[in-house]
């Protein structure tokens, strides 16, 4: 018999994992700080509950899926938070991409009442949450791992336990590394195409499925070249992680100066009201310094 999920945070992320998990059979208990989220999920065969304490309660294994790291500790630690609800073994895993040392912390403070942990960031972006096809960055102990599997597979497509607690987070500031040095280098490319008086769609087909190829420009050129600023995370969730990673760095002491760039463009876009819009809106701050606009031929 499958184990009762509890599933906190149903934002652009949340609401297609929890449906994946519904399709694959699991029971499914919702909660959200805005209650009017968990309407369409209800319909679809999900329960609600009235706090995460309570959604604790009732359930085995409780997943976490919320915007930055307060968050996750006012959902587990705080008042009426998961831990004053949950059972001797439950299991808790975190998806949301918080600091790696504030997982740490909190996964010490559940050990303390017999409640165990995984921090299993995702990455694939609103259509991975939806499809079911997300990647799964896991760091915990194997056998939580075991445990948590059936319910990974139901939500992504590529789950891979990197180590121990802590280290899925710091996986996760590893690819959104690597997300933002793709975007900057597709903004930086697509601009001087439109410069050059290229075809850009062409350009695009030209390149992709070569040494230049990358989901990102891929997924978001296309979005890009039709001003299609539409999130499948954005830019504020971006700038978030952006702000780990470089925090991270720092603690390491190695330099982060692509991710710098990428703060200060996405700083600037911040201070222009464009927070929502997806993460690929970078390309403006880039476009504005060069007075052009990247778009698809008319």
């Amino acid at each position: 018999m499958s184990e009762i999920v509890g599933f906190i945070g149903l934002g652009i992320m949340g609401q297609g994992m929890v449906r994946n998990l519904l399709q694959a059979s699991f029971e499914v208990c919702v909660w959200n700080r805005t209650a009017s989220r968990v309407d369409e999920l209800v319909a679809a065969g999900a329960s609600t509950a009235g706090s995460p304490s309570e959604l604790a309660s009732r359930c085995d294994i409780i997943i976490v899926c919320v915007s930055d790291t307060p968050d996750v500790q006012a959902v587990i630690l705080g008042e009426n938070g998961v831990i004053h609800g949950a059972r001797s073994g439950s299991l808790v895993i975190d998806m949301s991409t918080i600091s790696p040392r504030a997982t740490r912390e909190i996964s010490e403070q559940l050990a303390q009442r017999d409640m165990h942990m995984l921090d299993a960031p995702i990455s694939g972006g609103s259509e991975g949450a939806a499809q079911g096809t997300l990647s799964i960055m896991v760091g915990g102990e194997s056998s939580h791992v075991e445990r948590a599997m059936p319910a990974f597979r139901a939500m992504g497509e590529k789950i891979t336990h990197v180590g121990g607690i802590g280290a899925g987070q710091m996986v996760k500031l590893v690819n959104q590394i690597l997300v933002v040095g793709n975007a900057l280098a597709m903004s930086e490319a697509l601009l001087f195409a439109q410069a050059g008086n290229l075809d850009l769609e062409k350009t695009l087909a030209a390149v992709s499925g070569g040494a230049a190829g990358s989901w990102m420009l891929s997924m978001r050129g296309p979005q890009i070249l039709e001003r299609d600023w539409r999130p499948g995370f954005t830019i504020d969730l971006q700038q978030k992680d952006v702000r780990l990673a470089l925090a991270a760095a720092d603690e390491l002491g190695v330099p982060a100066p692509i991710t710098s760039m990428a703060f200060h463009y996405y700083r600037v876009l911040q201070a222009q009201g464009l927070g929502a819009e997806g993460n690929h809106a970078l390309i403006k701050a880039m476009e504005r310094l060069a007075g052009i606009e990247v778009r698809a031929s008319q």
